[in-house]
């Protein structure tokens, strides 16, 4: 018997989340699909998006080959840019664009001979994040270095937010005015726009959006509105269950005692799935439709959950830990994480895709 968990995946879901984010701002966008489109799979998807998506964006040069490999011909940004000179050549013979964050890239491409107007670089600007970029005080000095090189055929100008997801503080409109005074006269496109700056900062609109987790349907925001759709639902089934009396407890440590008699089910999903092992007793979960709760530790193969209140539910019952209708937010907000590292963690399990065009 086929162990019944399984990660089914919404392109048509992908396909209209993609639509209304690039619709939300006034230029391009770029739909990001690195690590391994944050869990869902970066060929399947950039395969559902090909023939709608402005081009696409991944964090190192072997994530934008394998989507070149699987027949991907749309543009491809490399965030975090080259690790060398032999890594250049590659992307330049791949036609990938790569940003360009620190002197050493810079220096690797000013000595390099590619062919005249052969590459598309995206300066990055340190506008207050200070994880990556040049600094506000060098931008205007790399970028004429990057109009120097006969290979460069154009440069785009970028940065990166560190807190576009909290829409009550002011960093983000501190990090736009620090963009705007560095790269003041300079010729070239703009991209400001994470997924945290299409949903709520319009101010930070330009020529190209980077739309990383609104993509797959997780609202980056504290207080989201219904406007995305959730691209994953993983799940899984009740595979035994039984009745404990009150004062017994379940599961590695003992961390959950019941208070009255219980009935307990099975679930074949653990830690070793992507499920958070620190999500506490009392953390969301739907069977057959119906909302209950985790009790007791996850473990590495199987959670525990509480099946006393729902009569018609037993083995062979359908489990959702996250999807349409239990919010990925929420379990990532009782584990204390956020919904890009649980979807990204989701590895072991299959996935199966639905909907949007043949994969």
């Amino acid at each position: 018997m086929t162990r019944p968990t399984k990660a089914t995946i919404d392109l048509t879901a992908l396909r209209a989340n993609y639509l209304w984010g690039r619709s939300q701002q006034q230029g391009n966008a770029l739909a990001v699909v690195k690590a391994n489109a944050y869990g869902h799979g970066a060929v399947a998807c950039a395969t559902a998006l090909a023939d709608i998506a402005d081009g696409f964006a991944v964090a190192f040069c072997a994530e934008a080959i394998e989507l070149r490999n699987a027949g991907i011909t749309n543009p491809v940004l490399v965030l975090e840019g080259c690790f060398n000179l032999a890594e250049l050549r590659q992307a330049q013979q791949q036609s990938l664009w790569v940003v360009i964050h620190q002197d050493s890239q810079l220096q690797d491409l000013e000595t390099a001979s590619f062919e005249a107007n052969s590459l598309h670089v995206w300066l990055k600007v340190d506008s207050g994040m200070h994880r990556a970029g040049f600094a506000l005080e060098d931008v205007q000095a790399a970028h004429k270095r990057l109009t120097e090189c006969p290979a460069v055929a154009s440069v785009t100008l970028m940065s990166h937010f560190a807190s576009s997801d909290e829409p009550d503080k002011q960093t983000t409109l501190r990090q736009i005015k620090a963009f705007e005074e560095a790269t003041r006269g300079l010729p070239g496109a703009r991209s400001l726009s994470n997924s945290g700056a299409v949903m709520a900062w319009p101010q930070a609109s330009r020529d190209w959006a980077r739309l990383g987790i609104l993509l797959y349907g997780a609202d980056p925001l504290p207080h989201p509105i219904d406007r995305l759709t959730p691209v994953m639902t993983l799940q899984s089934e009740v595979f035994a269950e039984r009745w404990l009396e009150a004062g017994e407890p379940i599961g590695y440590g003992e961390k959950f005692v019941t208070q009255a008699r219980t009935r307990v089910g099975l679930v074949a999903i653990g830690y070793a799935d992507g499920y958070p092992r620190v999500a506490p007793s009392g953390t969301p979960v739907s069977v057959d439709g119906e909302v209950t709760r985790i009790i007791g530790r996850v473990s590495m193969d199987m959670i525990t959950v509480d099946l006393t209140p729902l009569l018609s539910a037993g083995i062979g019952s359908k489990v959702e830990l996250w999807g349409k209708q239990i919010d990925v937010n929420q379990i990532a907000k009782a584990a204390g994480t956020i919904s890009y590292e649980l979807l990204c963690n989701v590895k072991r399990i299959p996935k199966e895709y639905i909907g949007g065009i043949a994969v």
